[in-house]
């Protein structure tokens, strides 16, 4: 027969629930429980000559379940869109591929309004393909550009584009690059939650920010509930880009902070391309590290 909590550990009990609601921490997660991660490449990886068909053919057979597409950049997309009903390999996620050229927080609004259209198109397409985000830099800063103006700009573009995102149930999800903007997790955080809306999130690269000194596993915690997908790649503070697995992340630490969030989605690999080799390569690279 079961015990009435005590009114200490009642107390106990519902602290730790309200601070795991709070944070968007899973409490099914447990010590050592693993996230529930789909693999999957950058379309761009895969580089066969063929037809879609035939790409994601191979992608099946080097053990991956999805892609992340260009846009613009990725032709014939009804064609795209019949290969992954046929093979079952899901696109998705979208790339916004202008991003750096036509930047949301560039100082000519001509070039921001290009920047915009590329975004409402890559959602356009995400639609047509069936992905659920698209991955968006939101601006760069540089001599040109301060930190204050990138964050005011593009947050007044990435709004024009929310109707669209809403009106197709596509989120847009802001990825943490080496753009000199986003280096902390409360400037990610506060970026996202200032749209408040459930179409903005975060596109959390592991490997991007290990540079910046907060670890991944810290960046993933503080994130919860807002973090969409992330990538997979490597990187060490002494050689840079290195093999996934031979880099300065914790993976333990990294996959205890995912099945702590409750993240169980797509870890899509971010690494140079090749064929049939390379890609079951990146496959079991993939695998030692989720112990697979």
């Amino acid at each position: 027969m079961t015990q009435p909590l005590g009114r200490r550990d009642f107390l106990k009990v519902t602290a730790a629930v309200s601070a795991a609601v709070m944070s968007g921490t899973d409490l099914s997660a447990r010590d050592g429980k693993k996230p529930k991660l789909k693999k999957a490449v950058k379309y761009g990886m895969v580089q066969i000559k063929g037809s879609h068909r035939e790409k994601l053919d191979l992608v099946k057979k080097c053990g991956f379940l999805g892609v992340e597409i260009d846009s613009p950049g990725t032709g014939q997309l009804d064609d795209l869109v019949a290969a992954s009903k046929e093979t079952g390999i899901a696109v998705h996620g979208v790339i916004d591929s202008v991003h750096w050229r036509d930047t949301l927080s560039h100082p000519d609004e001509k070039v921001r309004a290009k920047g915009l259209d590329a975004l409402k198109g890559a959602l356009q397409d995400a639609k047509t393909v069936g992905a659920d985000t698209v991955l968006l830099v939101p601006g760069v800063v540089n001599k040109e550009v301060t930190y204050d103006q990138c964050y005011e700009r593009s947050q007044a573009e990435v709004r024009k584009a929310l109707p669209l995102a809403e009106k197709l149930g596509v989120k847009i999800a802001i990825e943490v690059v080496w753009n000199n903007f986003i280096t902390k997790p409360d400037q990610l955080i506060q970026y996202v939650d200032d749209f408040k809306s459930d179409h903005v999130g975060a596109y959390f690269d592991c490997s991007n920010m290990i540079k910046y000194g907060v670890p991944p596993a810290d960046w993933i915690r503080k994130l919860g509930k807002r973090m969409l997908k992330f990538d997979f790649k490597g990187y060490s503070k002494t050689k840079e880009w290195v093999p996934i697995g031979e880099g300065d992340e914790d993976w333990p630490e990294i996959l205890k902070a995912l099945a702590e969030i409750g993240y169980n989605g797509w870890a899509t690999a971010e690494v140079g391309g090749g064929g049939e080799e390379w890609l079951k390569k990146v496959h079991a690279q993939m695998d030692k590290i989720l112990g697979e």
